[in-house]
């Protein structure tokens, strides 16, 4: 009964302090250190990857793979690829065509760029190069494009002293989607696009035609997974950022945009694929006071590269 009234007693005994870390816990911690000290982000992860350079850089890493060979067929669309700049290995003529307007500009663009071959065949061999289609006696023979390796896009913009600047497209199809892409990367000072290689745009005659020349200029490189390209690009310190029309940051308040980022695009209709979206450190919108439920990967993606070229000037 004693020990049950002992129990029962308001009365304290011996107690365990808490060695200090109760006053510790009081104190302040100092002023908060800089982003480029602080574990996680960004900034942090950009500057040690800035440090690995410094001790030394990896070699040049191979390319990304080549395209398929690919046929431009008809007299208005060879003239107009040539006249865009669309690299070309040789023309094809069918012997004796009616000499009109456009076959003596198509042979004339040829013969001025050079190192384009001239060659005349039959209308049953290019009936067979394309397949029967409709050729009217001028094919174009466009030769593979050379891609570039994902992290070659990061390294090219390092040594040039710059933060790098990347436009990646997820599930983007259409190739004047691509071109206008890299028309807007070489506009706004990007420093190359990645595609994945498969249920994608590719550098293609539409493609080259719609960068206005750029492509020449502008590197695409192809990635095998992109997912996996992108988590590289997380582990070198390039902030992964993609657009989604219910993205939790508002395109102003994004400050990434001063650093090394990368700017993922989704397609128009079913935006960006799930794994990738999970991989991006931010999901932002753009927003859009008249009211369209979506933009373009061309559009979507200028508008952000210039808020990027406006921070960074």
């Amino acid at each position: 009964m004693a020990a049950n009234n002992r129990r029962m007693s308001g009365k304290k005994g011996a107690q365990v302090g808490s060695g200090g870390q109760r006053r510790r816990g009081l104190e302040g911690k100092g002023p908060t250190p800089p982003a480029e000290m602080r574990k996680g982000h960004a900034k942090q992860r950009a500057a040690a990857a800035k440090a690995r350079r410094a001790q030394g850089r990896p070699p040049q890493r191979r390319g990304g793979g080549r395209s398929t060979s690919e046929l431009v067929v008809g007299r208005n669309p060879v003239v107009e690829a040539l006249r865009e700049g669309v690299p070309a290995s040789t023309l094809y003529v069918q012997q004796f065509i009616d000499n009109d307007e456009r076959v003596r500009e198509a042979l004339q663009l040829a013969a001025e760029r050079g190192g384009i071959n001239l060659m005349e065949a039959p209308r049953p061999e290019l009936d067979r190069m394309t397949n029967g289609l409709n050729h009217q006696g001028l094919v174009l023979q466009v030769p593979p494009y050379e891609y570039a390796h994902p992290e070659d896009l990061a390294d090219a913009a390092y040594d040039e002293g710059e933060d790098p600047l990347i436009v990646a497209l997820d599930g983007v199809t259409d190739p004047r989607n691509l071109g206008a892409v890299v028309r807007s990367v070489s506009a706004f000072g990007g420093h190359g696009v990645l595609v994945p290689e498969r249920r994608a745009a590719g550098m293609t005659a539409g493609a080259w035609k719609t960068s206005a020349g750029t492509a020449a200029r502008t590197p695409v490189a192809r990635a095998t997974n992109l997912t996996r390209a992108l988590e590289a690009y997380k582990k070198a310190g390039i902030t992964v950022v993609g657009l989604a029309a219910d993205g939790e940051v508002e395109l102003g308040a994004l400050e990434a945009l001063e650093g090394p980022v990368a700017i993922v695009v989704g397609s128009e209709g079913k935006g960006l694929s799930r794994l990738v979206g999970e991989t991006c450190d931010f999901r932002v919108r753009i927003p859009m006071p008249g009211g369209a439920e979506s933009l373009n990967a061309g559009v979507a993606a200028g508008i952000v590269l210039y808020e990027a070229a406006r921070r960074r000037a």
